[in-house]
């Protein structure tokens, strides 16, 4: 047994006996009974968005000394891309054999795509660490999921939530920081390869907690069910689909149309076998909040992923001060997060989350005003500032809710469909958003871009921002859809 254990008396009975069934009555997440698993797997997180948070900073340095502009976006959506049919397989996994495994998987597969990236001498190298750490980050992500359905209280679910969304804060801050200072004085490698490094603690917490309370199949007596090969292999589709689409938005030739076809032929029968059915109309209940989760993602994310470069192309700031403009954003997300974890909160919850992608919508709509030079350029950071509280209301929200509408044995499966909405609607964003760019001229943008007196192309940004805010928009009236239909 671990040290970080506490001992086998401090378990209730119940999960004693069956201990993937989730925990009963009061309490708290860091009761005896929690603390250990709390503070591991929010140690996970802590360090998912330690690198999101340092990458960001990075990506538009790298991006530069690897040649890769006009791929800017290809290094970000990769991620996503290859993350898609990781999280299904991390779905099926965890509820087969419970979330142990692929946790460890995808940790291991995440610090080595950070190490291919660090090491990368072209962009297209850079890209394939990209996808291999989106690999892991889907399997991951899911796992993580499945352990909060089986371990906790659906009473302390929106209180581990919030813890998850807390850990953002100090990487919002310290991330930026710590990678433009590393990326000016040492090089923007060091933020990658320094990384894995950091995987060691967050394991060592977490894997004899989740052994202990959250391990094995949901039902221990029922015969161990195989793998659906079917949804596998609409994953696959998914993944090489939307990875067609961004290749086809990247290149902009005429003969881009054919893989252009082949994407969009593999994604729609994957995308309607893999997400709830009438998640593409909004239907009420769970495909809503499903919807819902892509569209708040893809819209903030693909957003917020050409800020940095906007801040240093277009104001000449440097990698440490554009990362710093979506620092605040972290604990504005948390405070967010915070908000829907009250309970008072909890009968107002769809209206909070109208006002959370009301808030995103504004935020997108307002960053692109710096490229005004008459605009200040903390202005972005005051927009991301309530657009990230926006963001802290709806997405521990989606995560609430779909909990809450899953049985035990397919929170697995059901938390996949989430995740998949999230990264597919960021890979198709990013695409759009990408091509957008490209088209006008984005890529076009020269080493020296990082000076205040090299003005590139502002219509390019704003091609990105403008659309991004009416899918955010949408979004508004997709959160007015969650409450489950009536029956009669």
């Amino acid at each position: 047994m671990s040290a970080l254990e506490p001992p086998d008396t401090d378990i209730p009975a119940r999960q004693t006996a069956h201990p993937a069934a989730p925990a009963q009555g009061g309490g708290s997440v860091l009761d005896r009974a929690h603390r250990a698993l709390s503070v591991g797997i929010v140690s996970v997180v802590l360090l998912i968005a330690f690198e999101a948070t340092a990458v960001g900073t990075a990506m538009p340095v790298a991006a530069r000394e690897l040649d890769g502009v006009p791929l800017y976006a290809f290094a970000f959506s990769a991620y996503f891309t290859t993350s898609l049919f990781a999280m299904v397989l991390s779905g099926q996994w965890s509820d087969r054999s419970g979330p142990l495994a692929p946790l460890t998987a995808g940790m291991s597969a995440f610090a080595a795509g950070l190490l291919l990236s660090g090491t990368a001498g072209t962009m297209w190298l850079f890209i394939a660490g990209r996808a291999v750490q989106g690999l892991g980050g889907g399997l991951v992500i899911v796992a993580l999921y499945v352990v909060v359905s089986r371990a906790y209280a659906e009473a302390l679910r929106p209180a581990i939530m919030a813890a998850f969304a807390a850990s953002w804060v100090i990487p919002s801050v310290v991330g930026p920081l710590a990678a433009g200072t590393l990326t000016e004085h040492l090089g923007w490698r060091w933020v990658f390869v320094g990384i894995p490094a950091l995987v060691v603690l967050p394991l060592a917490l977490a894997l004899p907690a989740i052994r202990r309370t959250a391990s094995g199949p949901a039902d221990p007596h029922a015969p161990v069910a195989a793998f659906d090969r079917q949804r596998i292999r609409l994953a696959f589709g998914i993944s090489l689909g939307a990875g067609l689409l961004q290749y086809a938005g990247q290149e902009l030739r005429w003969l881009s149309l054919f893989p252009a076809v082949a994407g969009v032929a593999l994604l729609v029968p994957s995308v309607l076998g893999l997400l709830p059915r009438g998640t593409y109309r909004a239907a009420r209940g769970l495909p809503s909040v499903v919807l819902l989760r892509g569209i708040a993602a893809g819209s903030f994310i693909a957003a917020e992923s050409f800020v940095p470069l906007m801040l240093v192309t277009e104001r000449g700031l440097s990698p440490t001060l554009a990362g710093m403009s979506l620092a605040v954003g972290g604990a504005s997300w948390a405070l967010g997060s915070y908000i829907q974890a009250r309970p008072w909160a909890e009968p107002h919850r769809q209206r909070l989350m109208v006002l959370g992608m009301v808030l995103v919508a504004a935020a997108i709509v307002a960053a692109p005003s710096v490229l005004i030079p008459a605009v200040p350029a903390w202005t972005v950071a005051v927009a991301w500032t309530f657009g990230s509280l926006g963001m802290g209301l709806v997405i521990a929200s989606t995560s609430v809710l779909l909990l809450t509408l899953s049985a035990p044995d397919e929170a697995g499966a059901n938390s996949a469909a989430l995740q998949i909405s999230d990264g597919l609607s960021n890979v198709i964003l990013l695409a759009t958003g990408g091509a957008a760019f490209a088209a006008l001229g984005g890529g076009a943008m020269s080493h020296a871009a990082s000076t205040a007196s090299s003005a590139s192309h502002p219509a390019a940004f704003a091609a990105v921002f403008l659309p991004m805010a009416a899918v955010a928009l949408a979004g508004a009236w997709v959160a007015t859809r969650l409450s489950a239909p009536e029956t009669r």
